[in-house]
């Protein structure tokens, strides 16, 4: 799988295998998906093939998460580094979500990190997802599998 981010004259145009699949204009924020099988939300791109082939096409920062204990409706088991939840920043007015971000969770020192426990690490955005608005210091947003709240985690 082939992805390329061009830039001109003040707009983004996102490739996927050569074919435009994303397009926004800068100046005014619009965007418009082409193709909405290869650029969808629930996207099955992986970052590392977005890695391996364009790797400045992740916005990394570093957060702190909180994992719910499984006894709060958590969990069950830990994850690894490298995980990719979905990351929520907004709740509509009935609690669904508005939007969910691909970004993985990427920490050292540990082979997991378990329900219950708080760690500092590197999450990974893709970039042609409109989430800059976001990432600001103190922001806090939600883990989620699925529909499932699992953890919460703050802009450091």
């Amino acid at each position: 799988m082939a992805i390329l981010k061009e830039i001109k004259d003040n707009e983004l145009y996102l490739y996927m295998n050569g074919n435009l699949i994303y397009k926004r204009w800068f100046n005014t924020g619009a965007s418009k998906v082409f193709d909405k099988m290869a650029y969808d939300k629930y996207t099955l791109t992986s970052i590392r093939d977005l890695e391996y082939e364009n790797p400045n096409e992740l916005i990394p920062i570093k957060a702190k998460i909180k994992i719910i204990r499984t006894e709060d409706g958590g969990r069950k088991t830990g994850f690894i580094s490298g995980y990719r939840p979905n990351h929520v920043f907004e709740y509509g007015k009935k609690g669904e979500l508005n939007n969910t971000f691909i970004g993985d969770i990427i920490f050292e020192g540990q082979s997991t990190i378990e329900p219950g426990e708080e760690k500092e690490v590197t999450v990974r955005f893709l970039i042609n997802q409109p989430i800059e608005k976001y990432l600001n210091k103190g922001q806090v947003w939600w883990i989620h599998e699925g529909p499932n709240l699992i953890g919460e985690a703050e802009v450091l």
